[in-house]
């Protein structure tokens, strides 16, 4: 190939983000038909099949998979240096792509963002909210927040928040009907609001430890969701028990419309981190947007 085809490249890297060539259109600005071109005269180009297209559906062949873990990342870095090369001394400049789950946001994203965009108003900054466990690289994120023990250990991590707990959560309307549990195998004979996980499709077993020793119980119940706020809602409703991060039902369990249940048994996590591989590093927007999620770190110690 005697030249690289930059701009087959950032529509065929666009497609594989969104997995859709109507939102890459929308975009990049241009018609479907163009980025299904620029996509097709790629695959010519390379000799290979890089997306499989149904009229519902495209997904990745390994040798798409393989292009994007290679090619995306220093397509982003060569689009921040052309960027940034426009900006005047001192202006940062660019664009901050973030994957961060829901129980995250209002005690991550949302006090470190309103700061860091007043300091830096050209950095635009994509927050994609998602419960699933995310590849960031393949799916051409700068970094993302996460419990530690969802990290690729290849990964830097920054620290965000401090360490807190898991618990089991009921309205005392429903505590009344049924009886509090007393141990962790008393959940498998009470109505729990049951969490499927968006990731692989299972329904998340109850982890709960004491000293050294840990359970993970497969509760079951009436109702089961991937939405965090809905389980809280139908809980305070007297529904049945909940698993809960315990910031998000701080108001609930002072105004007592939700009580902890098996407080002996809740688990403890080391918090929420900033994740990135070390390449990225090099891209200033990301660089900035650590420095201001340590500052929010330092702060909350």
């Amino acid at each position: 190939m005697s030249t690289v085809p930059f701009p087959q490249l950032q529509a065929f890297l666009t497609v594989a983000r969104h997995q859709s060539f109507s939102s890459a259109a929308s975009e990049l600005r241009v018609s479907k038909s163009a980025v299904s071109q620029a996509v097709r005269q790629l695959e010519e180009q390379l000799r290979v099949v890089l997306l499989t297209r149904t009229t519902r559906s495209v997904a990745l062949t390994d040798a798409g998979r393989r292009l994007v873990e290679e090619a995306g990342p220093g397509l982003r870095q060569l689009q921040a240096a052309l960027t940034t090369a426009s900006a005047q001394p001192g202006e940062a400049v660019g664009r901050l792509r973030l994957s961060t789950p829901g129980m995250a946001m209002p005690f991550v994203i949302a006090p470190v963002l309103p700061s860091f965009r007043e300091r830096h108003p050209r950095v635009e900054v994509e927050v994609v909210v998602e419960d699933r466990f995310v590849d960031i690289v393949a799916e051409g994120y700068d970094a993302g927040v996460r419990l530690t023990e969802a990290i690729e250990r290849d990964m830097v991590q920054v620290r965000l928040t401090g360490a807190f707990r898991f618990v089991v959560v009921g309205a005392p309307s429903y505590l009344e009907r049924h009886g509090t549990p007393q141990k962790p195998g008393d959940l498998l004979h009470h109505d729990c609001i049951t969490y499927r996980s968006q990731t692989n499709g299972t329904i998340y077993a109850w982890e709960l430890e004491r000293g050294r020793k840990n359970w993970r119980v497969p509760v079951r119940g009436g109702v089961i969701t991937n939405d965090g706020q809905a389980m809280l809602s139908l809980a305070e409703a007297g529904t049945g028990l909940t698993y809960a991060f315990e910031p998000m039902v701080q108001e609930q369990l002072r105004t007592g419309r939700l009580k902890v249940v098996l407080e002996a048994y809740a688990p403890s996590v080391p918090g929420f981190f900033l994740y990135f591989p070390s390449r990225a590093q090099r891209s200033g927007p990301l660089r900035l947007f650590v420095e201001a999620a340590r500052e929010l770190a330092i702060k909350s110690v």
